[in-house]
């Protein structure tokens, strides 16, 4: 393999002394991704708390966890620990207020149902004195820990495209609170790609999108997606998201692709292939060598890099031990803390109003259609 490609990075590292953890949820994310993740780590889940209290016992059971707390006040009483959030977008806001003032506490995506709600928790957080992050934790997975590590080093020079593509079956049967969303797959799961590519790129100019419904999924407001983001020339940003693909698995696929100046990188989504139980991921990158001497630039083969963990649950240990580490003083930045996380949802935001508007029709000129709008 090409010395260069040596050492990517894979992990976040660890607090030097990590906190106790206390749970609030007791969902389908905490038993498949965030109990995996912390045993994994080595944090201590020292309690949990559910508002139906057989779900919190059931995983306290299976995961060794030794308190199930029977109120929210309950559970925010013990001392010294992190609070992990992870209920649905519209409790977030009630839970924080129940808080210590200045906690330490990780929120599970999304930031609430709307930019409303998410306004409304970033002034929860600043008024409490709250030290917390939005558990956007593709940011952190082996995968993308190391292509960011080769932007970084240069490896794939100044960022020219960015392209996400899905043709898979998600099972949207398992989240049946979605059925009340206004708008599903923006905020639920195009919001994991928005948020990364603000973090590879900056901030867009502006989102064009449309989400639609599919059939198979009667109840659901929309399940996919095709998205433009607008970035300064050259950069073309764009998200190909189809979640009902249904013609067996030889057709399915779920890539990142970032194209540069010098390289490029290939991620594949494994996750997403057969979930919940995930096909194995990848990443595959090839760069640009310039030789002296002769003054070419000479291309690398495509090569394979290998993974040290997956997207979950190895990312959720990244987002915790960020806050943890931060907290503490030992990472000078917190990544995804409420304020940044506020940007990724107006980025969503952006989305559902672009969705809502429609664009322009052939013929008529962006004039004439503004003029109809503000007429009516």
């Amino acid at each position: 393999m090409d010395s260069r490609f040596d050492g990517l990075r894979q992990r976040w590292p660890l607090p030097t002394q990590p906190r106790p953890v206390a749970i609030i949820g007791a969902g389908a994310i905490v038993r498949d991704a965030h109990l995996p993740a912390y045993r994994q780590a080595g944090f201590d889940v020292v309690a949990i708390h559910d508002r139906d209290r057989a779900k919190a016992q059931a995983l306290a059971d299976q995961n060794g966890i030794a308190r199930v707390c029977d109120s929210l006040e309950e559970i925010a009483a013990i001392p010294g620990v992190v609070f992990d959030i992870a209920v649905v977008p519209e409790a977030n806001a009630d839970v924080l207020e129940h808080l210590p003032h200045g906690a330490t506490v990780l929120i599970q995506k999304p930031m609430g149902r709307s930019l409303a709600e998410a306004r409304q928790i970033v002034d929860v957080c600043e008024r409490r004195h709250l030290t917390a992050a939005v558990n956007f934790q593709l940011r952190f997975s082996p995968m993308m820990l190391a292509v960011r590590d080769a932007i970084d080093r240069g490896l794939l020079g100044d960022v020219l495209d960015v392209e996400v593509r899905l043709a898979c079956r998600t099972p949207w049967e398992l989240w049946p609170f979605m059925s009340n969303l206004e708008h599903v797959e923006v905020p639920m799961h195009s919001i994991h790609y928005l948020d990364l590519i603000r973090s590879l790129l900056g901030e867009p100019r502006s989102a064009m999108s449309r989400s639609v419904p599919h059939p198979d999924h009667p109840t659901l407001r929309d399940a996919r997606t095709s998205t433009i983001l607008d970035f300064e020339a050259p950069v073309r940003c764009c998200l190909s998201l189809n979640h009902t693909y249904r013609f067996g698995p030889d057709g399915e696929s779920a890539t990142i692709r970032i194209e540069g100046t010098k390289g490029a990188v290939e991620v594949g989504l494994g996750l997403l292939l057969n979930y919940p139980n995930g096909e194995p991921e990848t990443l595959r990158i090839v760069t640009e060598a310039t030789h002296h001497q002769a003054s070419v630039s000479v291309r690398s083969p495509w090569t394979d890099i290998p993974l040290e963990g997956r997207w979950f649950p190895d990312a959720f240990i990244g987002t915790m031990s960020n806050l943890q580490r931060f907290s503490a003083g030992e990472d000078a930045v917190l990544h995804t803390a409420v304020r940044d996380a506020l940007r990724t949802m107006e980025l969503v935001d952006a989305c559902a109003q672009s969705n809502d508007r429609g664009g322009v029709r052939p013929g008529r000129s962006i004039d004439h259609t503004l003029r109809s709008e503000h007429s009516a």
